[in-house]
């Protein structure tokens, strides 16, 4: 299995993973981050960025998601994904790659939003909302999540991988 196997591996189960449970969890971001930094001490980074680059990339990506995060616009998950996912690309590629999943997500919105206006299909609506976080006595044990945004970064950086290296 190659590097770039590996991380597209990686970022098919955190995709799938944020689509079924609405988290991305911290030993599934952490397996990414520590692979991206043994590849980076290695030298052997598929995609050919050093340590400055990877390390403005998780920075800027954990410090903007940060702020969505700070307000309860974000799930934590999602903030720990978007470093450790600089550190595998850096900025310069991380920045498209968030403006693709923003662009999903606000779709994702949009679509939840008119189906729960309109109600014509109530499975996608309930897809779209994700699993229900419920107690026994029915009250809701934290705010829920709707946008998977874990899953479409990953999804992003796949569709970079595959597409937008080659230009």
């Amino acid at each position: 299995m190659t590097l770039t196997s590996f991380w597209l591996l990686w970022l098919l189960l955190v995709a799938a993973y944020d689509f079924h449970q609405r988290r991305a969890p911290n030993w599934l971001v952490l397996s990414g981050a520590l692979a991206a930094l043994a590849a980076l001490a290695l030298e052997v980074q598929p995609f050919g960025i050093g340590w400055s680059e990877a390390g403005i990339g998780a920075a800027v990506g954990f410090c903007f998601l940060l702020c969505f995060y700070a307000v309860g616009l974000m799930g934590a998950g999602d903030v720990k994904f978007a470093g450790a996912l600089g550190l595998w690309v850096g900025l310069s590629a991380l920045v498209p790659i968030w403006i693709i999943a923003s662009l999903i997500a606000g779709a994702h919105s949009v679509l939840w939003l008119a189906l729960k206006r309109w109600p014509f299909s109530p499975r996608l609506t309930l897809m779209l909302l994700g699993p229900s976080r419920t107690l026994e006595s029915g009250a809701s044990t934290r705010r829920p999540r709707i946008i998977p945004y874990a899953a479409y970064l990953a999804l992003a950086a796949a569709a970079w991988m595959v597409w937008g290296r080659q230009s």
